[in-house]
């Protein structure tokens, strides 16, 4: 009961964060969570926890691919097309990570999505506050 009453609030507290986030803040928001997917991941591997593992791989998996389907080709030329290669081989090698049971191949893909994340972390307010002025609010980046 006591479970079911916190994951309640968690999904309550995620609403409202989502609900007042700008584009910049949803992509560090997805990012976070596919690394934080991978960890969980990782642990259920490690403890040979496959039903996790597999789900825990899924959902990371399903975040990678909701970022690369928000790429911008228009907007982002080259940075965008290798941003989606990227994408796409994360996916991949999340797969090989569930196929084989290795952590070794999750932590290789969570570290790629930090340097990811560390760049769109780095990018100042005021630039992206530029960037949405002049984009609008339903543009899409990622």
């Amino acid at each position: 009961m006591y479970n079911a009453r916190v994951k309640n609030y968690q999904k309550e507290a995620l609403k409202t964060r989502v609900a007042g986030a700008d584009r910049y803040e949803i992509i560090q928001m997805l990012m976070a969570g596919a690394v934080e997917k991978m960890v969980l991941a990782k642990v259920s591997i490690e403890k040979r926890h496959l039903e996790a593992k597999a789900e825990h791989i899924s959902k990371a998996s399903a975040i990678l691919e909701a970022l690369r389907g928000c790429l911008d080709f228009e907007v982002g030329g080259e940075v965008t097309e290798n941003l989606y290669a990227l994408y796409s081989y994360m996916i991949d090698r999340l797969l090989d990570a569930s196929l084989q049971n290795d952590p070794a191949i999750v932590d290789e893909v969570s570290n790629l999505l930090k340097e990811i994340k560390s760049a769109w972390d780095a990018i100042p307010v005021d630039v992206r506050q530029q960037t949405l002025n002049d984009n609008g609010a339903d543009a899409n980046v990622g």
